[in-house]
Order: C-alpha cells, then sequence, then structure tokens
C-alpha cells in the first residue's frame, strides 16, 4: 500500500511569524514559493561580485527615480515572497519600510545564476509572470549572457531572449540609461 504524503502550505504571514519565532536559524537562506519553504543556495563569491557590480552600476544609474533592493523580499502572492538577487522598485519616501514590495512596485527582477539557472527559468520566472512583474534579467555567470523576459502572459513572458557581450540593455522604467552586457561581467 502506497503512504499519503501531505503537505502544509504556509502563508506569507505565517512564514513571518514562524521567522520571527525563531523557527529557522539565523542567516539561514530561505524563500517562500507557492507556499513551500525552500532553501535558497549559498551564494559564491562569483555570484556576490556579480550581485554588487550590478547594484553598483544601477544605483549609479537610477538612484534619482528608483530603489535598488538587494536580496530582500518581494510579495508576490499571499503564498510567495522571493527574494531576488536585485529588484530595481518604485520610488517610495518609506524606502519601503511600511509594507513589502509588491508586483506593481516592481520595475524589473534580476536573478544572478552560477548553478541556480535551471531553476530560475523553470520555477522563479513563471512565478514572476503569473505576478505580472514586467521584466525579469537572469544573467547566467557560465555562458556570460544575460536572459531577458518581458511581456508577462500567464505563466509565461511573450518576449524571451539571449543579450551577449558588445550588446547593452535599457533599464526599465529608466528609458534613457542602459547597462552593457561587457559592464556586467567585467
Amino acid at each position: 500500500m502506497e503512504a499519503l504524503v501531505l503537505k502544509r502550505v504556509f502563508s506569507v504571514d505565517e512564514f513571518h511569524r514562524m521567522t520571527e519565532a525563531g523557527v529557522f536559524a539565523e542567516g539561514d537562506r530561505l524563500e517562500l514559493l507557492d507556499g513551500e519553504i525552500v532553501r535558497m543556495t549559498p551564494i559564491g563569491s562569483r555570484h556576490a561580485g556579480c550581485v554588487d557590480r550590478l547594484s553598483d552600476l544601477f544605483w549609479e544609474r537610477c538612484r534619482a527615480v528608483a530603489i535598488v533592493r538587494v536580496q530582500n523580499p518581494v510579495l508576490l502572492s499571499q503564498q510567495t515572497e522571493l527574494y531576488p538577487d536585485i529588484a530595481l522598485l518604485k520610488r517610495r519616501p518609506d524606502f519601503y519600510s511600511e509594507s513589502l514590495p509588491q508586483p506593481g512596485d516592481v520595475l524589473l527582477v534580476v536573478e544572478v545564476a552560477d548553478t541556480t539557472g535551471d531553476y530560475d527559468r523553470r520555477i522563479k520566472v513563471p512565478r514572476y509572470a503569473r505576478a505580472g512583474i514586467p521584466e525579469v534579467w537572469i544573467v547566467d555567470l557560465r555562458d556570460r549572457a544575460i536572459d531577458v523576459y518581458r511581456q508577462a502572459e500567464g505563466e509565461e513572458y511573450r518576449e524571451q531572449r539571449r543579450v551577449g557581450p558588445g550588446e547593452s540593455l535599457v533599464i526599465p522604467g529608466v528609458a534613457d540609461r542602459r547597462i552593457a552586457v561587457d559592464e556586467v561581467f567585467a
């Protein structure tokens, strides 16, 4: 006889209460994905360096019109709270201290992928699309390219393309500013 496996699905509020109660160890890197608590992979030096470089580039070019949020939560639904490597947010006077940013606050999400590229594309990108995040970049450290996803429709993006060396991308919400792929992988 086959055993019945039951899953317990958590809400974002329950996830926050567990965190506040000390259920998880200090420094645990966790996300809530469709109600399931997911442990994120450790960050290596290449990944950290790329996130820092991107953060610096975005801050330099966007600080007057957007908030650059690094590895902090974005609330996609009542069961999904992800921690993208970078989220470019609409500027708000309280810097989102009163409530977490939600999809309508997000201009761009960036995930840096060293070992997690397949997971980011198969699992995270559809969640971002379903939430209506307008644009997602997957920075592929292995191939030194950026996968761009635009125009969310259901759990997919209608426009998907890969941008490589010698090319650049317009920063969403800051139309007159660009980031060159070569700068990301300097």
